[in-house]
């Protein structure tokens, strides 16, 4: 069965968090304030396999096994639009915007036979679905795939190092397990670290220049989060981790 769809550049899947390749997280380090998010995945749940492969497998009580995507992530609140948006809605870095932005409304994370619902335009978006929209997904299979495939390879690329990186979390951040173990029974939620570890657990990047890029996005976003107590989850991160990327900004000076 033939899938259309066509963006309407309504901004509206603009908002909140944006997943990111490692590439793009790193070339867009003044751009927006970066964390890195766990997504688990109990064994059984369809998933599973791709997101072992793209990220890690941990043992829980009882052997269970569970899955555990660990994806650097543009970590904005879910009511804040992306900060590269014009004023009418459009993007300001299409010619370097990430890779995820470019294979929306396809998602690089799951199979390709599975991807027939994302196509359904979510509350709000005026995606266009109809007859006049080009085909985008035949026979299960994406039609234009080019970012699709790169995107993929990417995440592909990446995850050894994401691995060592959980490698790392479990050894010196168990809170991080424990947490993982006790979302799975109600899937849907996620578990937050800051970029900050993973720079200290992964030696091969200019720390200091990261951190210096870093440092003044999370205490802007510490500013505009400070008065909403909905958002004070938000503003205890940002603060958190100014703190921790002032440390790595002059820590090698």
């Amino acid at each position: 069965m033939d899938r259309r769809f066509q963006c309407t550049k309504c901004g509206k899947c603009c908002l909140g968090w944006l997943p990111l390749t490692l590439n793009d997280a790193l070339l867009h380090t003044a751009r927006f304030p970066l964390a890195l998010v766990w997504t688990p995945v109990p064994q059984g749940v369809r998933a599973f396999a791709m997101t072992a492969r793209l990220g890690l497998s941990l043992s829980l009580n009882k052997r269970r096994q569970i899955a555990a995507l660990v994806t650097p992530t543009a970590y904005i609140p879910p009511s804040f639009p992306c900060p590269e948006l014009t004023d009418d809605g459009l993007c300001s870095i299409q010619a370097n915007k990430p890779l995820r932005c470019r294979t929306m409304p396809f998602y690089a994370y799951r199979d390709e036979a599975d991807q027939a619902e994302l196509l359904v335009p979510r509350k709000e978006w005026a995606c266009d679905t109809t007859a006049a929209a080009p085909v985008v997904y035949h026979n299960k299979q994406i039609v234009e795939r080019t970012d699709f495939d790169q995107e993929r390879k990417e995440l592909l690329d990446q995850a050894p190092m994401m691995s060592v990186y959980g490698e790392y979390v479990i050894k010196y951040m168990p809170w991080v397990v424990d947490s993982l173990a006790a979302i799975v029974q109600k899937p849907g939620g996620n578990v937050v670290t800051s970029l900050s570890s993973f720079l200290t657990a992964i030696k091969q990047f200019d720390v200091a220049a990261i951190a210096a890029q870093q440092l003044p996005l999370l205490n802007a976003y510490a500013g505009k989060t400070a008065d909403d107590s909905a958002l004070a989850d938000y503003h205890r991160n940002y603060t958190g981790w100014a703190t921790e990327m002032k440390y790595l900004a002059t820590a090698s000076t």
